[in-house]
């Protein structure tokens, strides 16, 4: 495949890609660097906030939602970079200490929230991670909560298999990736290991293609793993990066893989930061976006 940055910018850790198709547009954030961007037609806007964003999800409203560490919110995207207008939606986790890292919505359009322990400082500087906190949570579209786990690491991917009836979800703490079967009355299962530990990096974010082909993000390991729908390896996809966080389809077929990627303080690759994208030849699932 080949591989080119959609923007010159670099990011410290760029995660949360969504393919707006509606728009034709695409929606990242910089975790450690407060800012949630968006790219359409060639153009980057950005938009500056005073703490930790996770993911950014336009709503069937007009407006967008953002994770903040504080919570999640409304982004009135007509508002200036500068002084974003936000209007709370909900407190997800009530943990405290802890902030918003995976974020995806289902088909129905309900919000997946995983938390995590926050490691990052009033810079975006790394704090040490001490304890499993974090929780995954679904938000409908009226901000009513529902608490799913709790006693997790770091929750990363957020996908639900065409066949119904289960979500993917992983741990990086654990390096797996987990199959929750979903009860009828909403509540998730016993989990099952769905993919092990492999050496070409850690678990981060995913995506899925129209086969039912998991392609995982390996933080540290410079690739994308293409899991089959029975969590065995397909293919690696390598990388000009070394650490990929997560992917999304996207483009006007559908067949264009976004990427993003952190780039660390130090033995650093010329496109660590960058936010990728290739043609796959591969038709993906769509994004949903917020029902709300």
């Amino acid at each position: 495949m080949k591989w080119q940055a959609v923007c010159d910018q670099r990011f410290t850790l760029a995660e949360g890609p969504f393919w707006d198709d509606e728009q034709a547009a695409l929606y990242w954030v910089d975790i450690a660097g407060f800012r949630a961007l968006q790219l359409h037609r060639q153009e980057v806007r950005h938009w500056q906030f005073n703490e930790p964003v996770s993911a950014f999800i336009p709503a069937s409203a007009g407006d967008a939602l953002v994770t903040l560490a504080s919570g999640v919110y409304r982004l009135n995207l007509n508002s200036p970079a500068d002084q974003p207008e936000l209007t709370l939606l909900c407190v997800a986790d009530p943990v405290e200490g802890n902030r918003a890292n995976e974020a995806r919505c289902d088909s129905q359009g309900r919000l997946w929230l995983g938390t995590m322990q926050n490691n990052l400082d009033a810079q975006g500087g790394d704090l040490p991670l001490e304890r499993r906190s974090g929780g995954i949570f679904r938000v409908d579209g009226d901000a009513r909560v529902t608490a799913l786990l709790s006693d997790q690491g770091i929750v990363n991917t957020m996908l639900w298999p065409a066949s119904g009836g289960a979500l993917l979800s992983a741990d990086s703490l654990d390096g797996l990736i987990y199959r929750y079967p979903i009860r009828p009355d909403g509540s998730l299962g016993e989990r099952d290991i769905w993919a092990h530990e492999h050496p070409r990096g850690t678990p981060d974010g995913s995506a899925m293609d129209a086969e039912g082909y998991v392609w995982n993000a390996r933080w540290g390991g410079g690739c994308i793993i293409r899991f089959a729908p029975d969590g065995s390896v397909d293919r690696i996809v390598e990388l000009p990066v070394s650490h990929p966080t997560s992917c999304v389809f996207g483009g006007p077929d559908m067949t264009t893989l976004f990427v993003t990627s952190a780039r660390p303080a130090s033995g650093t690759l010329e496109l660590d930061g960058c936010v990728l994208s290739a043609e796959t030849g591969i038709k993906g699932t769509p994004s949903h976006r917020f029902s709300g």
